[in-house]
């Protein structure tokens, strides 16, 4: 690991004052389970590492006006321990149950694995699924903009060098909205997702609404299938329409070969994906 300086600064504004003045050279350290790799293997210094792990308006879940707020410090574990979560977006549970080892999940960030933007990332389909927004900080001062619009492509987003991600916002309209989330891997725990899919959708007189559907690791960033959305939306609720809609995801989805899978086999875990997805929010919005 090449020698860098470290600044551990007292508040968001403070981290963003030392972003700015040693951007480029800085580097963001928050759990640590990617960036710390990622010093291990940098050809020169990194410049300045700003700790920001510790931030409280990096910190907390709670209802607010705007939805439920999830600061970006907050770990994957007090994700699935929270019942705030547990009440209004459970699928993110499910979710954050698939990312990595117990290590990882106690000290990676929400924040984190939104803001490494690899396409596999698990967090990003149900947020994006949910409609969530996220708000970034930086000289100019706070935004807040939809999740979708965060990502640019594979691991790069649109945070500048002097710009810090503060936290996720699931709005209050989409709170308990019945949700379903998948992940397909080589093995059980521990792996890259070949495919992960979430569902969101409310059920009224028998009929779709707000169908949202998402889809992981089958295109450079975390996708909407509005193709397949379309299909459901204001139609009763039947099997047949569900299989359509998963047939439809495929053909928006932009999977790869490589070494792990085929695009072949990406493919039918895409409709499969979508498939156990929308069944799984149909049943949750019948319980």
């Amino acid at each position: 690991m090449k020698p860098f300086d470290f600044f551990k600064p007292e508040s968001a504004d403070a981290a963003v004052e030392a972003l700015a003045a040693h951007s480029p050279n800085v580097r963001i350290l928050a759990g640590g389970t990617d960036a710390v790799v990622d010093l291990k293997h940098v050809p020169d210094s990194p410049g300045l590492v700003v700790d920001v792990s510790q931030l409280k308006e990096l910190k907390g879940i709670e209802v607010t006006d705007a939805g439920l707020r999830i600061g970006a410090g907050v770990t994957h574990t007090e994700i699935m321990k929270h019942p705030l979560i547990e009440e209004h977006a459970p699928a993110l549970i499910d979710a954050a149950h698939t990312i990595g080892a117990v290590q990882t999940r106690n000290l990676g960030t929400l924040g984190g694995n939104l803001v490494t933007c690899v396409p596999s990332m698990d967090s990003g389909p149900t947020l994006m699924a949910l409609e969530a927004e996220v708000t970034v900080t930086g000289p100019t001062g706070k935004r807040t903009i939809p999740l979708g619009d965060f990502f640019v492509g594979p691991r790069k987003t649109i945070l500048e060098k002097d710009a810090l991600l503060l936290e996720i916002i699931v709005p209050a309209a989409n709170l308990g909205k019945p949700a379903s989330f998948i992940k397909f891997g080589l093995r059980k725990g521990q792996a890259l997702a070949l495919v992960n899919a979430a569902s969101a959708l409310w059920i009224e007189d028998g009929k779709f609404k707000d169908v949202r559907i998402s889809l992981g690791a089958v295109a450079p960033v975390v996708i909407r299938a509005p193709k397949a959305e379309a299909i459901l939306e204001g139609q009763s609720v039947t099997e047949l329409l569900v299989d359509e809609a998963a047939k439809t995801a495929v053909s928006e989805a932009k999977p790869i070969d490589d070494f792990r899978a085929s695009k072949e086999y990406r493919n039918d875990l895409i409709e499969v994906g979508v498939r156990r997805t929308l069944k799984g929010a149909i049943d949750a919005a019948s319980i």
